[in-house]
């Protein structure tokens, strides 16, 4: 797996985690696909194609992939999960052990890398969204 089939299939497990997918998650996600350069055509496809993969095997793929990337990137993909599940201004219990899973268990990453990263990533989405409304 490379970077973007991992946040692919870390994003998919993330809006399912709660077993609802909220509007406000999956618009947040245009921003990270302009952010990361991601063909959204592609993510599309990408994402309709995780409905069939079993989440005990996707889960274990996107581990053994996100092992092998850089720990910057390893914390920018975390962070991108904390700025979905905060999308809607709540994040969900299921979501929260899902983060915790990944950066604490499996990654052993430190949580104020992720904050900051978290932080510098909303605030690109927030200035580009107000770049919009003017």
């Amino acid at each position: 797996m490379n970077y973007n089939s991992i946040i692919t299939g870390l994003y998919y497990m993330l809006i399912y985690a709660d077993g609802s997918v909220n509007e406000k998650e999956v618009a947040s996600i245009k921003h990270m696909i302009k952010a990361e350069g991601l063909n959204e055509a592609e993510f599309n496809v990408q994402m309709r194609m995780l409905e069939s993969k079993d989440k005990g095997i996707l889960f274990s793929d996107c581990m053994i992939g996100l092992k092998k990337l850089t720990h910057e990137q390893q914390v920018r993909v975390v962070a991108w999960l904390c700025v979905v599940a905060n999308a809607d201004g709540f994040m969900e219990r299921t979501e929260w052990q899902l983060i915790y899973k990944i950066y604490h268990k499996e990654l052993n990453l430190p949580l104020n890398e992720i904050f900051t990263v978290q932080k510098e990533l909303s605030k690109m989405i927030w200035e580009q969204s107000t770049l919009t409304i003017l």
